[in-house]
């Protein structure tokens, strides 16, 4: 029996997103076009693949044994062809990314415009967020967080240096309310705070002190997901707030913030770029990784 071979990747895809609009999106057709193709299938192979509602997509027992037979050999067929073709092809198409908003020498302004005029023909596509991303999944090529949450069975590149958080508030704050000697007493001052989402509970700010690790739930006055809110806050004397050094370096630099509490604050590995190491690197994100290394 002879399958179209464009119709098993169709259903490779689907099978790998378990959504037709990001499968659409990924092969660069129409959801109907999903949908007619995997209907076609089915019916030359006679059986049920997937089993499909409204909110769901899940594979049938005979779709799970298709699919672990095709997708090693598609993929294996695709990185081949890949392979030759990146050889003599220059980085160009949508390089898209997920950073995280703490990334700050990716999202720097100026390495982001360095990088889309040395390869004019490579369109970015960031998304700041600090969710834990399946980048595989979401159809992103790469992304870029803290080495410490990164999934083991991706490949990592380091793209900063050794990193550090901070805790800071300004001098007019600390002449009115006095200075921290101790993370305890933090619980006696007014915080500013940090959360990824809304419903999820405020970031614990982390200290060690002689190899030992411990965190201080300060019950912050003031919770946001934006750093800019946090920033503003800070720097007008708002209370105590916590993040990375890389992020409150200018306005310390200024006179506008001080640093308290700093040894009970150690470095640690900073921010790595990482994809999945199943794909074949394009020539669009080997060129990104080489560029956010110099």
């Amino acid at each position: 029996m002879t399958v179209d071979k464009n119709a098993l990747e169709v259903f490779v895809i689907v099978a790998q997103t378990r959504n037709f609009r990001l499968a659409a999106e990924r092969l660069g057709v129409t959801r109907p076009a999903i949908s007619q193709t995997l209907r076609r299938l089915e019916d030359r192979l006679n059986i049920s693949l997937m089993q499909r509602t409204t909110r769901s997509i899940n594979l049938t027992e005979a779709g799970q044994r298709l699919y672990a037979e095709v997708a090693p050999a598609i993929e294996q067929l695709n990185g081949a062809v890949s392979d030759i073709a990146d050889q003599l092809a220059a980085p160009r198409g949508q390089l898209r990314l997920a950073v995280s908003s703490i990334a700050e020498r990716i999202i720097d302004g100026r390495m982001l415009a360095s990088f889309i005029t040395a390869y004019p023909h490579v369109e970015l596509d960031i998304t700041i967020t600090d969710e834990a991303y399946d980048i595989v999944e979401q159809g992103f090529d790469a992304g870029v967080q803290l080495g410490e949450v990164i999934a083991q069975d991706m490949i990592a590149v380091p793209v900063s240096a050794m990193q550090r958080q901070i805790a800071v508030a300004s001098p007019d704050y600390l002449a009115q309310y006095g200075t921290p000697q101790h993370p305890k007493d933090l619980l006696d001052h007014r915080c500013i705070g940090w959360r990824k989402s809304p419903g999820v509970s405020p970031y614990r700010w982390e200290f060690a002190w002689q190899g030992r690790e411990f965190d201080v739930d300060v019950n912050p006055q003031l919770t946001t997901n934006d750093m800019g809110v946090m920033i503003r806050t800070v720097c007008a004397g708002g209370g105590i707030s916590f993040g990375m050094e890389e992020t409150y370096a200018p306005y310390i630099a200024r006179g506008e913030l001080v640093t308290v509490l700093d040894e009970f604050l150690p470095t640690f590995p900073g921010f790595y770029l990482y994809f999945s190491g199943r794909k074949h690197m394009p020539p669009k994100l080997r060129a990104f990784i080489e560029h956010v290394r110099m």
